[in-house]
């Protein structure tokens, strides 16, 4: 009776609360001694939570990316491989959930899991500024059972199909199948994840998308036909491919050289051979940013614009209206001193400018 009695005190006066900077390292160092996955670095838009029972630390719980790729999840909503990429930060992975070691206790976990999600929905509007719709997580059966998710209200899906991230891209072999759980934040997720109404769901620029494996090889090609205007000297990285890889990280949100230039940096090895980059000591090596930048600025903007409108007729996303639009180009004059005149054609739907005249 005892027992039961100071469990229902702990259950009743359990408090989630976001970890202090000050409290990072504590958090780390115990995520890395207790969990079998060992600790896991804050990288773009992460959450981390501690429960706690008067002062005493009871979980730990870690938020982070979604899976970029589920399928499960992904028929479960209903969205597309085209317009997943660009609401994925509307989901939330809990990439790591640990109870600290004389608090394995009936219930305390779905109770972690319940707060959490009480509280979560506003704290990542107010860090991140845009909403979270639905929580996901990946449960090893050969570990566990999923009982707690099942107990705090999560649904299972079904089973990942076992491949694991490598630093080449996904492994060969499917090894390791997980238990999907997903839990709604939010009124009917599936139908607002895939609204088409972007403002309503706070996304902000143009569509994102992801690049699969043909539209990366493809990339190159449409570029085969531009004159490389570099000297043949020292030429590390052919001209289709610097163009590829720059219209790639482009397509996927990337604005300015560096940010180009870091897009190229992470991609995987299995994504640098789709692009056709060269061998180096058995792997395959990405042009610098420098490069890029060298390439770009080389090349006649007409040209590019013509070899991107015969990929976009391939791979674009179809457009029922188009919308015609013309700028004033500030500071850029032609050969006759007279300030230049942009008309654009940009898809309603796609937002993508099909094409450009002077």
């Amino acid at each position: 009776m005892e027992s039961a009695k100071i469990v229902g005190e702990a259950l009743s006066e359990l408090q989630v609360r976001p970890v202090e900077r000050s409290e990072e390292e504590r958090y780390q160092e115990q995520m890395a001694r207790h969990h079998y996955l060992g600790d896991l670095a804050k990288i773009g838009e992460t959450f981390w939570y501690v429960a706690t029972w008067r002062e005493q630390w009871v979980a730990q719980l870690s938020l982070s990316a979604a899976a970029l790729k589920c399928a499960v999840r992904d028929r479960w909503i209903g969205w597309d491989f085209r317009s997943q990429y660009g609401r994925l930060k509307l989901i939330a992975n809990n990439s790591r959930f640990l109870i600290l070691p004389h608090w394995h206790r009936p219930n305390i976990g779905s109770r972690v899991l319940s707060l959490t999600e009480r509280r979560v929905v506003a704290d990542w509007q107010a860090r991140f500024g845009h909403p979270l719709l639905l929580l996901e997580t990946f449960v090893d059966p050969r570990r566990f059972h999923g009982g707690v998710y099942r107990a705090a209200n999560w649904i299972e899906l079904g089973l990942t199909q076992g491949y694991r991230r490598t630093r080449e891209g996904y492994s060969d072999v499917a090894d390791a199948p997980k238990r999907v759980f997903v839990r709604a934040l939010c009124r009917d997720p599936r139908a607002r994840l895939t609204d088409p109404n972007r403002e309503r769901l706070q996304l902000t620029g143009a569509p994102k998308i992801m690049l699969n494996a043909e539209q990366m090889r493809s990339l190159p090609q449409c570029f085969t036909r531009i004159a490389d205007p570099r000297r043949p000297q020292g030429r590390r990285h052919r001209l289709p491919v610097v163009l590829g890889i720059a219209a790639g990280a482009s397509l996927c949100g990337m604005r300015g050289y560096k940010a180009i230039g870091g897009w190229a940096k992470a991609l995987g090895q299995k994504a640098r051979e789709r692009f056709g980059c060269r061998r180096e000591n058995g792997r395959y090596v990405v042009p610098s940013e420098f490069v890029i930048r060298d390439c770009l600025i080389r090349i006649e903007p007409g040209a590019l614009d013509g070899a991107l409108n015969a990929w976009n007729q391939v791979w674009g996303m179809h457009d029922d209206v188009l919308a015609i639009d013309g700028k004033t180009m500030k500071n850029a004059l032609d050969e006759a001193g007279h300030q230049t005149h942009i008309m654009s054609v940009v898809g309603h739907d796609s937002k993508s400018c099909h094409t450009q005249k002077k």
